[in-house]
């Protein structure tokens, strides 16, 4: 296997993961009977779009109407169902004034309507509607807040639920007592549906619990409204039985990567699809296991590619941080302690096509990226310490742009150990 081949089956094990959470490949086989009165579709992520034109293609004869929000830039042409766009990951005005027009039309739904709630990653900044007293300000400095604490998703998501009249199923409750569907496409480790997007048509599982320690966790930059809210249990929180339909998950994104491999006479370990921490953690880690297949052959010998997805974090404390997502972060760091291991290449990148804010996806290494980086007077370690990860893969022509993809599955992490 060459250096290309390497690269090339990566990518195309990338492509694949990619493909397995295409909306207008998957939705259709998820929907629910049709209803005999309306179908008023709703919902929000950077998939909501391509989810209701999905939703288009499959219910010709339907009246269908709605709304959806989705991320600037994630919007794709549609007949009946109404797309907006706002912020991601912090919301802003078009958020809040999307999300009210969200709730409205699922509260317009009668007992012979079906509402069909499309539901994807990114849905927790998209879909915005905070309790009073909060405003559109609070709400921000929470979300920089939480984008800069080093919490988890898991976490963040009980700050998020807390703090919204949308979340933890404020959409559910609105749009009783017409009868709700949520076609999900899962974004979270062990695709807890509470998490995805903060759960807007599920029950809130922590409705009722003491949030302090997040509040100790998140610091002097948390309005104080918002800190009071997260000591005091949601105030109409209920408990309730979801029809809830995940039509694309990381796990099978995985699965068809390592089918790639699979057919490429390389062995697939998939290392599971819910890895988190630090993400130049993380990158040091997969480097030990990397080198005991090259070494050992353990957990399985070379040729073999770890597979892995999750979403990791980046903490970057007090100082302004460069250019760079969880996924360039990642690869960084396992480049540092792979130091130009001859054998070993990797690609990670966020299936929705971007990493962080950036406008790339990820990126691909080989064991020449720290001798190019050195050749364009970069020192690797001080990118990393400065979270500028991006910037030196900018300057390699290591990062893979693929656009929007229109999907998200979370992260996706491959380490080809080649023989």
């Amino acid at each position: 296997m060459t250096d290309e081949d390497a690269s090339t089956l990566l990518r195309r094990m990338f492509d694949a993961a990619i493909a397995a959470a295409d909306p207008a490949k998957v939705l259709a086989g998820f929907l629910p009977e049709k209803p005999t009165g309306r179908c008023i579709v709703v919902g929000g992520g950077k998939s909501a779009a391509s989810m209701a034109r999905a939703v288009e293609a499959a219910w010709p004869d339907v009246d269908l109407s709605g709304v959806v929000v989705t991320r600037y830039g994630h919007a794709v042409p549609t007949d009946r169902i109404k797309v907006l766009e706002a912020s991601h990951p912090v919301p802003d005005d078009a958020a809040l004034s999307a999300t009210h027009e969200i709730m409205e039309a699922a509260a317009s739904a009668g007992p012979e309507d079906l509402v069909l709630a499309l539901i994807s990653g990114g849905g927790s900044a998209l879909l915005s509607l905070p309790r009073p007293p909060l405003t559109l300000e609070d709400l921000v400095a929470v979300n920089k807040a939480l984008l800069s604490s080093g919490l988890s998703i898991s976490e963040m998501n009980k700050v998020r639920r807390r703090l919204s009249q949308v979340k933890g199923g404020g959409l559910a409750r609105v749009a009783a007592p017409a009868r709700l569907v949520t076609l999900a496409i899962s974004d979270v480790p062990g695709d807890d549906p509470e998490a995805i997007a903060s759960g807007p048509t599920v029950p809130d599982p922590t409705a009722h619990a003491d949030l302090s320690y997040l509040v100790d966790k998140l610091g002097p930059a948390l309005p104080n409204a918002a800190a009071r809210m997260l000591r005091a249990p949601a105030p109409d929180a209920e408990d309730f039985t979801p029809d809830y339909r995940l039509i694309a998950t990381p796990q099978a994104s995985l699965e068809a990567a390592a089918d790639i491999a699979q057919g490429a006479g390389v062995t697939p370990v998939l290392l599971g699809d819910a890895l988190e921490g630090e993400a130049r953690e993380l990158g040091t880690a997969m480097a030990g296991i990397a080198k005991a297949v090259a070494r050992h052959g353990t957990p399985a010998p070379a040729p073999a590619v770890l597979i892995s997805g999750g979403e990791t974090t980046v903490s970057v404390g007090d100082q302004k941080p460069g250019r760079g997502g969880r996924n360039t972060e990642f690869l960084l760091s396992l480049a540092l302690a792979l130091n130009g291991h001859p054998r070993i290449f990797a690609l990670a990148g966020d299936t929705d096509g971007i990493d962080g804010t950036e406008d790339a996806a990820g990126a691909a290494i080989g064991p020449d990226i720290l001798q190019l980086a050195s050749a364009q007077g970069l020192d690797a370690r001080t990118k990393l310490d400065a979270h500028d990860s991006f910037t030196l893969f900018d300057q390699t022509g290591a990062l893979i742009r693929t656009g929007p993809t229109l999907t998200n599955v979370n992260d996706f992490r491959a380490i080809l150990i080649r023989e």
